[in-house]
């Protein structure tokens, strides 16, 4: 399971840079533009998959969860979003690399910010969980790049497998 997730947090780095990448093109405004994507513009879609991998981060650390909800906008300005990014993907990575098969497979609990009830299950469900969340709102900010009138980037799974040598 270790080298699993290995694999997917390199790759959610690489297509969160990859999608960051193609908003250097957007042209001014467009950014924080309403598109009538689930979390509005392509800011609130990038700034939602912050702020929920700061959840899990805090989840999975066991420190307290930040205080913000689900569709907190912590960042209009692309360059202060991709340094929060970065450092966020970089931690996610760390994390994982320290894992085991058998950490993977032990016990986690966690609480549900939505009404408190306590989810329990092994680890690599939750981190599972976490990686598909990241390409559910990746790909509605895909959409909202296109319908921007950008070239959206490819963000397959062999993409990043050939270009990192994964």
């Amino acid at each position: 399971m270790r080298d699993y997730f290995t694999l997917m947090a390199g790759y959610n780095a690489w297509a969160n840079a990859r999608l960051l990448d193609a908003c250097e093109a957007l042209p001014p405004g467009a950014f924080t533009a309403e598109r009538g994507g689930f979390f509005g513009s392509i800011a609130g879609t990038l700034n939602h998959l912050l702020v929920t991998d700061r959840i899990w981060t805090a989840r999975l650390a066991g420190t307290p969860l930040p205080p913000y909800g689900l569709d907190t906008l912590l960042f209009t300005d692309l360059a202060e979003l991709r340094a929060a990014r970065t450092a966020e993907d970089a931690a996610l990575v760390a994390y994982i690399a320290g894992l085991t098969d058998e950490a993977c497979a032990g016990e986690f609990r966690w609480t549900r910010k939505a009404d408190g009830v306590e989810v329990v299950g092994p680890l690599w469900k939750t981190l599972a969980h976490l990686f598909n969340h990241q390409t559910h709102h990746r790909g509605q900010a895909h959409d909202l790049i296109g319908q921007a009138g950008l070239q959206t980037p490819s963000l397959d799974l062999p993409v990043y497998q050939r270009e990192a040598g994964a």
